[in-house]
C-alpha cells in the first residue's frame, strides 16, 4: 500500500514569511519541493530544495506535483486562504482532498474590512480577477455591501467608471492596497472620485457599501411596469405587459446561471427581466429593428443591466454563433417561426425550455403546428388580463389584448416529447 501523498497547501499574505502560523513554517521546513507563484516563492530565498514555479496556467505545475509527492513532501504556496476565490479547489479535484492538508491565511477580503472597520459576515463577494466583468452591475443590484476582488483589466477606476456610466453613483468605496505588506494603502472615494483615480496599485480589494439609507434589495421577482421601459412610440402599445412577462419568465423556469435567447426582443423588457433573475448567466437579446437595437440599449443602461448582449439580427440566422442556450424565448418571428422552432429545440439543452408568445391567430397556428410536427404537445395558457383605470370618480376595467403563451421542453436524451 502506499503512503498517503505529503502536499501542504498553505496559504500567505504580502507580510511573507512574517504572517505565516508556526504550522505553515514547520510544512515548509520538511518539504522537499516548493510550488508557487514567483511572487511567493521570492518570500523564501533560503530554500535549497526543488521550485516549481506556477506559470501559464497550473495544469503543467500540478502534474510535476503530482509525480513529486510520491516520494517528498511538498509544499504549495497561494495567496491568503486557498479555499475563497483561490487555487484550492483546482489543486485538491487533481490531487484529492484526502492528500492535500490546507493551512489558510487570512484572505485579502478579510484583511480589507478590517483595515476599513467594517464586518464581513453581511457582505457579498464578487471575484473580477482574471474573469469577464459582465454581470458585475446585474450582481451590485441586490448587493447593500460587497467585497471585489480586482485585477488590472478590471480595475476599480474601470468599474467605478463602468457604475457611473449606468447611474450607479450612491456607493462609498475602499481600495485596500498591498494589504498586510510594507506599503499598505487604505482610502475612501465616491464613485465619482474613484472614476478619474489613475494611481491604484494592481494588487488591491475594492470595498462598495451603499450610502442611501432607505434603500432595500429589489424584489426577488422582477414586475416592472410597461412605463419604465423606453419603446418605440407608433408601436408604444405592443410591449410585452408586466403580468404577461411574470407567467413567460416562470414557464421558461430560470436559473440564477442560465444562459437565455429573446427572439423577436423588442425594448427589451423580457431580457431584462431574464436577466435580473439570472445574475450569473447571460441573456442574448435578438432584435431585427435597428431603432428596437437602439432602445434595448438604452433600457439596459436605465436599469443599470449588463449581463444582456443585444444581437442586432434577424433570427435564425442570427442565431448561429450564440452559446447553447437553457431557455428559448420568441416575441417575435417576422414569418420564421418554423425556423426559429427548429433551431430552438435543435440547440437547446436537454430539459431546456422554449416559450413563445402570441397575440394573433396566425401565430398560434403557426406555433402550434411547427411544435405538433416535432412531436411535442406543449402547455398552452390563455391569459386575459383587465386592469383597473380611473374614470371619473371611479374605477373601471379595461382588458388588454388577450395573450397565448406556448411552452415546450427539449426531451432529455434518448427521452420522448410531452
Amino acid at each position: 500500500m502506499s503512503r498517503p501523498r505529503a502536499i501542504t497547501l498553505i496559504g500567505i499574505g504580502d507580510d511573507g514569511c512574517g504572517g505565516l502560523s508556526s504550522r505553515a513554517v514547520s510544512a515548509v521546513a520538511a518539504a522537499q519541493v516548493l510550488a508557487g507563484g514567483e511572487r511567493h516563492l521570492a518570500f523564501f530565498p533560503q530554500f535549497r530544495g526543488t521550485r516549481i514555479v506556477f506559470k501559464d496556467g497550473l495544469a503543467q505545475a500540478l502534474e510535476r506535483i503530482a509525480e513529486a509527492a510520491d516520494e517528498h513532501n511538498v509544499c504549495i504556496l497561494a495567496s491568503g486562504d486557498p479555499m475563497f476565490f483561490g487555487v484550492g479547489a483546482l489543486v485538491i479535484k487533481r490531487l484529492g482532498a484526502e492528500h492535500v492538508e490546507v493551512v489558510p491565511h487570512p484572505s485579502s477580503i478579510q484583511w480589507a474590512f478590517a483595515r476599513a472597520g467594517l464586518k464581513w459576515d453581511d457582505a457579498a463577494f464578487i471575484s473580477l480577477h482574471g474573469r469577464s466583468r459582465e454581470g458585475f452591475l446585474t450582481r451590485l443590484r441586490i448587493c447593500g455591501k460587497v467585497g471585489v476582488l480586482t485585477d488590472p483589466e478590471n480595475s476599480p477606476a474601470r468599474l467605478a467608471a463602468l457604475m457611473l456610466e449606468h447611474g450607479e453613483t450612491e456607493w462609498k468605496t475602499w481600495v485596500c492596497e498591498n494589504l498586510a505588506g510594507p506599503d499598505e494603502r487604505v482610502r475612501t472615494f465616491s464613485i465619482q472620485e474613484l472614476a478619474s483615480c489613475a494611481d491604484i496599485g494592481p494588487l488591491n480589494v475594492m470595498i462598495l457599501v451603499r450610502t442611501d439609507q432607505s434603500w432595500q434589495a429589489p424584489p426577488a421577482i422582477p414586475f416592472i411596469h410597461e412605463d419604465e421601459f423606453a419603446k418605440r412610440m407608433p408601436k408604444k402599445g405592443l410591449i410585452t405587459k408586466r403580468e404577461v412577462r411574470l407567467l413567460s419568465l416562470a414557464s421558461m423556469r430560470i436559473r440564477p446561471d442560465s444562459v437565455v435567447w429573446d427572439i423577436g426582443a423588442g425594448s427589451g423588457s423580457i431580457s431584462i427581466e431574464a436577466a435580473m433573475l439570472a445574475p450569473l448567466g447571460r441573456v442574448y437579446a435578438v432584435e431585427v429593428d435597428p431603432e428596437g437595437v437602439e432602445i434595448c440599449h438604452e433600457n439596459l443602461r436605465t436599469h443599470a443591466i449588463d449581463n444582456v448582449r443585444v444581437i442586432a439580427g434577424r433570427a435564425p440566422e442570427a442565431l448561429s454563433d450564440l452559446e447553447t442556450p437553457d431557455a428559448v424565448f420568441v416575441g417575435g418571428s417576422k414569418g420564421s417561426m418554423d425556423e426559429i422552432v427548429d433551431v430552438a429545440l435543435e440547440r437547446l439543452r436537454p430539459g431546456g425550455r422554449l416559450v413563445v408568445n402570441a397575440i394573433t391567430l396566425e401565430n398560434s397556428s403557426e406555433v402550434y403546428g411547427a411544435l405538433r410536427r416535432r412531436g411535442i404537445v406543449p402547455d398552452v395558457t390563455l391569459l386575459q388580463i383587465s386592469r383597473a383605470e380611473p374614470l371619473a370618480r371611479y374605477l373601471r376595467f379595461e382588458a388588454l389584448n388577450p395573450i397565448q403563451i406556448f411552452a415546450a421542453e427539449k426531451p432529455a436524451a434518448g427521452g420522448k416529447a410531452e
